[in-house]
């Protein structure tokens, strides 16, 4: 999130599209509420179904799933037509007036540089036109055709009402009610927030739904205010705390990326690391990465991390392909090249796409070993449970251990929420049985590789050996420790670079923040963005102060939120060039004539001017991006793409299918289905009474929803001729599962295309372990592809077929 949970309250209207906020985060919902009933603050939902969400919503509007692009280009058309722009906003604070370079363009649903043999761009157009001292070029004015505002009007013309009708299956009448409810928040003294969770980034083109939603914001000067922002609602309650510290295999701690194979030394790396500011005077904060990236250094090899091997950084995997992900490990794994799985706090079986490629990939490991606290249905795989979990068990040869870890009740640590609020929080309970903590299993295997490196010698020791584990315990490690591991500490005394003289950080003692981190190997941290969290004045995630002086819903007292304690990133922008709030009333920061100061932390340096220095201080323009220069692998502009598998074609080129560069393996590509074999569209989701597959083990929560079902319209019930909770088949391309049909009125067949589209909807929560009846997922059925950026799996667009069934004793 960009802003918090509590800065809901502050906002005039709510827009819920790509998530179901009131059933899948009913807890963070209260805001919403408050922001009604305190501010009279309205609001909107866009969904295929009519949920809990949409049921306490001033406007809802149904939506196919997969063409939330369409709409949200269209929107921005709307505002920009009809004047609902921020002008000072979007001039002063984002790349409007930035021109491009001439040979940028877009055509047939592609952008210039496609080569469809690589199903890859080359994005050397893709960027700014650069005087001759290497920054932009720009035209405030915004009268030249190549500044990124006209090309924006360009690129979004071909978003009209009647283009969205089409595509979306939104009533145009309702599409304009909520695009003038959007476009009123365009005023200084009116802000809209946005929240989206799994419904926007499972898409094969789910980072461009979200750059949608930013553009927007920006065009509407919503982003860094209270009561804006473009805010990701998180599917687990640690979740954002695994992205932080570098959950992704290509990602390092504090969102710092891994090396490839050719950066083959700590030189090469850092020489595309400079982020030399493209705009004089402007912050450019990744500019630090060197100080970021020695200190983890320092953290994870101290003293063996030395200037002159580099920090360990030669230590440090290179990566030969652009990142080892769900999908290209469980197609490796499907082609007999992986040998040994650890799978923690996971369930693959039920979790990934195409399950019978994840169950083949599985039978091939030589060894599963799987730390969770439940039986998972990936831990017995190799089961056969008739029609829930069809195998052979006699010819797979996995040998599977089982580690039984502790729930997150028995634990202590931080949990990150989606608003990065680092919370501390004690066990509830004693872990039962043989059941231990995960740092104790992961310290104990450590230490037992470690030993026989030492005995035997390895291909590669030194990152083993080497690695820094100075624990009370070692077998043990305490959360505290760990935690102000995450945080830092001074290895020398650190002294202020503007007076020698003063002494910022005595040695040995922890970091206050990450702005005395250093490049020199004076410093150590695990994670930069994390500093601040336990200092010398203790620990600030276990702080319960919940004062608010400003009543504007920061309580900075209250735990510790990244990075700084800041609650709203980019909260300068909440003011205009002098430093003054564009609403008086939603004060959040000013700047005072010398300095900012306010009732959050400056996402800028007290003292930068306010006319000088812009409030996107991460970027090398000091602005916000309409156009993302050559930063996603699908375009500097989100344009319409189609799921991979679509009841219709593309209407920009009838020749794509899905989206254009992203990666699909061969066999797949293979295995997608079409409209006329499957000529429904299926969209995944979750429920308020379960939480994942884990609450499937608790007896009141499967008497609660205790049996797999699909949800259909009554028009398509009585077109397949379906009874009312009576036992269907639905099938795709990969798979089939047997369910009861929920007929509801909560979803209504869509006109696309001129012809009627069906959704069927299908939660997830069951498998064949737990005290819930025996059921399927929706990834038995869905495609094994992803998003072209990061390749999230296309879990909610794919296409199936459904009939009835006879009952499960007729027919197993």
């Amino acid at each position: 999130m960009t802003n918090a949970w509590t800065d809901i309250k502050n906002t005039d209207l709510v827009i819920v599209m790509g998530g179901n906020a009131a059933e899948a985060h009913p807890c963070g919902f209260k805001w919403v509420t408050e922001a009604k009933h305190h501010r009279g603050a309205r609001l909107i939902v866009v969904d295929p179904r009519f949920n809990r969400t949409a049921s306490v919503a001033d406007v809802y509007a149904p939506i196919r799933p997969g063409s939330d692009i369409a709409f949200l280009m269209g929107a921005i058309r709307y505002c920009i037509e009809n004047d609902k722009v921020q002008w000072d906003y979007v001039k002063n604070y984002t790349n409007a007036t930035y021109l491009v370079n001439p040979e940028f363009g877009w055509a047939d649903g592609l952008f210039t540089g496609y080569d469809e043999e690589k199903r890859d761009y080359d994005r050397t157009s893709w960027e700014y036109q650069l005087n001759e001292d290497g920054t932009v070029k720009t035209d405030p004015t915004l009268s030249d055709p190549r500044c990124v505002w006209n090309l924006l009007k360009q690129h979004v013309a071909a978003y009209t009402p009647e283009f969205v009708e089409n595509i979306c299956g939104t009533p145009r009448d309702r599409y304009l009610k909520i695009c003038e409810m959007i476009g009123a928040t365009s005023a200084r003294d009116k802000v809209m927030t946005s929240l989206y969770a799994l419904g926007w980034t499972q898409h094969s083109k789910g980072a461009q739904n979200i750059r949608g939603m930013a553009m927007l914001q920006l065009i509407l000067g919503n982003v860094g205010l209270p009561g804006g922002g473009v805010n990701a609602l998180r599917g687990h309650s640690n979740i954002q705390g695994l992205t932080d510290i570098g959950l992704l295999s290509n990602s390092l701690p504090g969102y710092m990326n891994l090396a490839t194979e050719k950066e083959t030394d700590y030189t090469t790396y850092m020489s595309t690391r400079g982020n030399k500011p493209l705009v004089p005077g402007q912050t450019s904060y990744w500019q630090n990465t060197p100080k970021f990236m020695v200190s983890f250094l320092k953290a994870m090899w101290g003293s063996a991390a030395t200037k002159e091997n580099d920090w360990g950084f030669d230590w440090l995997p290179k990566l030969d392909v652009p990142y080892y992900d769900i999908l290209r490990m469980f197609d490796m794994m499907s082609r007999g090249e992986v040998n040994l799985y650890f799978c923690q706090g996971f369930n693959p079986l039920l979790s990934f796409p195409n399950r019978a490629k994840v169950t083949e990939g599985l039978s091939k490991l030589k060894l599963l070993v799987t730390i969770d606290p439940l039986q998972t249905e990936t831990a017995h795989f190799w089961e056969n449970h008739g029609i829930y979990n069809e195998v052979d068990s006699a010819k797979i040869m996995t040998e599977v251990l089982q580690l039984p870890a502790t729930c997150f009740a028995e634990d202590e640590g931080a949990t990150v929420n989606s608003g990065r609020w680092l919370q501390w929080h004690w066990p509830g309970a004693t872990p039962p049985g043989d059941a231990k903590h995960d740092t104790w299993i992961l310290a104990n295997i450590f230490l037992r590789v470690r030993e026989l490196y030492r005995k035997e010698g390895g291909v590669c020791p030194d990152p083993i050996l080497n690695l820094a584990w100075d624990y009370k315990d070692p077998y043990e490690p305490e959360p505290a420790e760990l935690a102000q591991e995450m945080n830092g500490r001074a290895l020398q005394t650190l002294y202020d670079p503007t007076d020698p003289t003063k002494v910022l950080v005595e040695a040995g003692k922890l970091l206050p923040n990450f702005g005395v981190m250093r490049d020199d190997g004076s410093t150590m941290a695990g994670c930069w963005i994390y500093a601040g969290s336990w200092t010398e004045d203790g620990n600030m995630m276990a702080r319960r102060d919940n004062s608010d002086p400003g009543e504007i819903g920061t309580f900075l007292k209250w735990t510790f939120a990244w990075p700084a304690n800041r609650r709203i990133l980019y909260n300068r922008a909440s003011c205009d060039l002098e430093g003054k709030p564009w609403d008086p009333a939603r004060k959040l920061i000013e700047w005072n004539g010398e300095r900012w100061a306010g009732f959050d932390v400056p996402d800028i340096a007290v003292t930068a001017k306010p006319e000088t220095v812009m409030p996107f201080i991460m970027t090398p323009e000091g602005t916000a991006r309409l156009f993302a220069r050559k930063l996603m692998r699908d375009g500097p502009f989100p344009i319409h793409m189609e799921p991979f598998e679509s009841p219709v074609e593309n209407p920009f080129n009838a020749k794509l299918r899905g989206n254009p560069v992203a990666r699909i393996f061969p066999h797949d590509l293979e295995q997608l289905g079409t409209s006329g074999d499957f000529p429904f569209v299926a969209t995944s989701y979750r429920l308020t009474e379960h939480f994942h597959f884990w609450t499937k083990h608790s007896r009141v929560n499967a008497v609660l929803q205790p049996e797999f079902f699909v949800e259909i319209s009554e028009e398509l019930a009585a077109e397949r001729g379906i009874t009312k909770g009576g036992r269907v088949r639905v099938w795709s391309a990969r798979g089939e599962v047997w369910a009861k049909a929920v007929v509801t009125k909560r979803i209504r067949p869509l006109i696309c295309n001129g012809k009627p589209v069906h959704v069927v909807g299908i939660p997830l929560h069951w498998g064949f372990m737990g005290a819930a009846r025996k059921g399927f997922g929706p990834n038995s059925l869905t495609p094994f592809v992803g998003d072209a950026n990061i390749d999230t799996p296309e879990f909610k667009a794919f296409l199936v077929n459904i009939e009835p069934a006879a009952e499960e004793g007729a027919s197993a």
